[in-house]
């Protein structure tokens, strides 16, 4: 079986849609080998901006609070450290349910506020892998049947869910004991 310390599922709420032009709120990080450890963080503003409301409304946090949160340097500091620590300094590898939103902000706020990226410069999709597995390339929701954790947009909880699927569809390839 493969080792899969070195793998993560993430997901990040924001107040928009991409980075620079608008504020990451909260990310979170779950280890596939284990999903009860986890990362949680909240980062303060990185540009002033509110965001657009209805995005903001996702994660229930208004911007006079995430200005509370901690400054984006110290939190993605310690997120890479807790990687590392687990990874033993072997590249990580992300998965997400939707990468193409969740890693865009992961990776700028990566760069800006660390000097890189210790992910590398890509992210892997849940879905396109299962419906790889099942032959049937438009349909890649099916893995989502096999979350446990509700989905809530805390993206700690939303990240073990993504990751309770994600090892499903591994145990259905044989990529992974039960």
């Amino acid at each position: 079986m493969p080792d899969w310390t070195q793998h993560f599922v993430f997901d990040v709420e924001a107040d928009g849609p991409c980075p620079g032009l608008y504020n990451m709120i909260s990310f979170g990080l779950v280890s596939v080998a284990d999903p009860a450890r986890s990362f949680f963080g909240e980062v303060a503003p990185a540009i002033d901006s509110p965001g657009i409301p209805r995005a903001r409304a996702v994660s229930g946090i208004s911007f006079d609070a995430q200005k509370a949160f901690a400054e984006p340097g110290s939190v993605m500091a310690a997120a890479v450290k807790w990687l590392d620590e687990i990874t033993k300094g072997r590249r990580p590898v992300f998965w997400a349910d939707n990468p193409a939103f969740d890693w865009q902000f992961w990776n700028w706020y990566c760069h800006k506020f660390t000097g890189g990226n210790p992910a590398g410069f890509s992210a892997r999709r849940i879905g396109d892998l299962d419906a790889g597995r099942r032959n049937d390339p438009f349909n890649a929701s099916n893995w989502k049947k096999q979350r446990i954790t509700r989905h809530t947009h805390n993206p700690v909880d939303d990240a073990r869910g993504n990751a309770e699927g994600l090892r499903w569809v591994l145990q259905q390839m044989g990529r992974m004991a039960s």
